[in-house]
């Protein structure tokens, strides 16, 4: 006797859930990205450092009136909040101007990054190149990941990876379980996956936003630092130096061994965030002290097409507007977005991006600053 195709479906649900470990039954229970993801994975802890720095707060409050769309005006924080925000800050020299936090969210709620660690994930690049342990964005790939070889990644270099230009044939659709995409967030071994990967064309040839990109620079990065985890070196490098006012955390792929998810999962505050902002507005000099070379944070953030790169992309940041802006930004809305000609940074966190275009919104905002 045939199964109804309603009984097939819920058998295959049950097996699905009845494997707790598998990436498909992570799919299948949590569905889509989501705000409380850090909750799920194993993550490694990286600590601030014995002092923080705190931005003051301006003398007076500044935002803007409202917000204009689709030439229809909306009172400003009605529409932050109405749209899924959780929390809104605007720095100006040095100064909190504005900071909001909604729907139970705080100056302390932890948030995670998803693909603004991207964008951190190519400062930590930036600074093992400074120190040595890389040797150039001009290396092949498989001086580190040897295993590549077989797959045809000799001609990879690393800054195919920073700039998307790699070529690399990998399924970004987040509604796809059996995507690389969905084996890279909810899989348990990113070591296995990553030494399956193929190319679909020649690198150099065309800019594809695929997250594996990024996620080969954190093996990348792990390999050169020889021993010592992605985790701790943020802590070492940038979370400690930048004198954060919390502890962040790292998602791994499994708690024995594992490997950062650098394209998708650092889990931070949202005026924590903001300093990476003031890092790269401050070209690399965090009160004096050159963190990464400014030669790094200007090749990151310089508009350039060649080689197949895109002018609104570089080194794992975006640029909005031809306007010297730029920004960290993750699938849920997730924004660091900086102005240095206004000396202005924004972050803004969400549940979701609620259908709303905040990258322009964003630069809508600054440009009327």
């Amino acid at each position: 006797m045939q199964l109804p195709s309603l009984s097939y479906f819920i058998v295959f649900i049950i097996l699905v859930s009845s494997l707790s470990s598998c990436k498909l039954s992570r799919f299948v229970y949590h569905n889509f990205a989501d705000i409380n993801d850090h909750k799920i994975f194993p993550a490694r802890v990286v600590a601030k450092g014995e002092t923080s720095f705190k931005f003051p707060y301006a003398d007076l409050e500044r935002k803007p009136k409202s917000i204009k769309i689709d030439n229809k005006s909306y009172d400003f924080e009605s529409f932050l909040r109405e749209h899924k925000s959780v929390a809104f800050v605007m720095i100006e020299n040095d100064s909190i101007v504005y900071e909001r936090y909604f729907n139970k969210y705080n100056d302390e709620s932890i948030v995670p990054s998803f693909s603004m660690a991207k964008s951190i994930t190519s400062i930590l690049i930036g600074i093992a190149i400074d120190e040595g342990l890389i040797q150039s964005v001009e290396e092949p790939i498989t001086n580190y990941i040897p295993e590549l070889k077989k797959n045809g990644f000799e001609k990879v270099k690393i800054e195919h990876l920073l700039q998307m230009t790699s070529g690399l044939d990998f399924n970004e659709g987040y509604f796809n379980p059996f995507g690389e995409v969905a084996t890279f967030y909810y899989g348990t071994n990113l070591r296995k996956s990553i030494a399956k990967l193929k190319l679909k064309r020649e690198p150099g040839l065309e800019m594809e936003y695929v997250s594996g990109n990024t996620q080969l620079l954190g093996l990348v990065l792990e390999r050169a630092l020889k021993g010592r985890t992605v985790s701790s070196y943020l802590e070492e490098k940038l979370w400690q130096p930048l004198e954060m006012e919390f502890d962040a955390s790292w998602s791994i792929d499994r708690r024995k061994d594992g490997l950062e998810k650098t394209f998708c999962c650092v889990n931070a505050s949202a005026r924590d965030y903001a300093k990476i902002g003031r890092l790269y507005l401050h070209q690399g000099n965090w009160n004096g002290k050159q963190i990464v070379s400014k030669s790094w944070v200007e090749q990151s953030t310089k508009i350039d097409s060649t080689q197949g790169s895109s002018k609104n992309y570089q080194y794992q940041w975006w640029l909005p507007t031809e306007n010297g802006d730029y920004m960290a930004k993750g699938i849920l809305g997730q924004y660091i977005y900086v102005h240095p000609t206004k000396d202005l940074i924004i972050v803004r966190l969400g549940k979701d991006k609620d259908d709303q275009d905040w990258e322009t919104i964003l630069s809508k905002i600054s440009e009327a600053w």
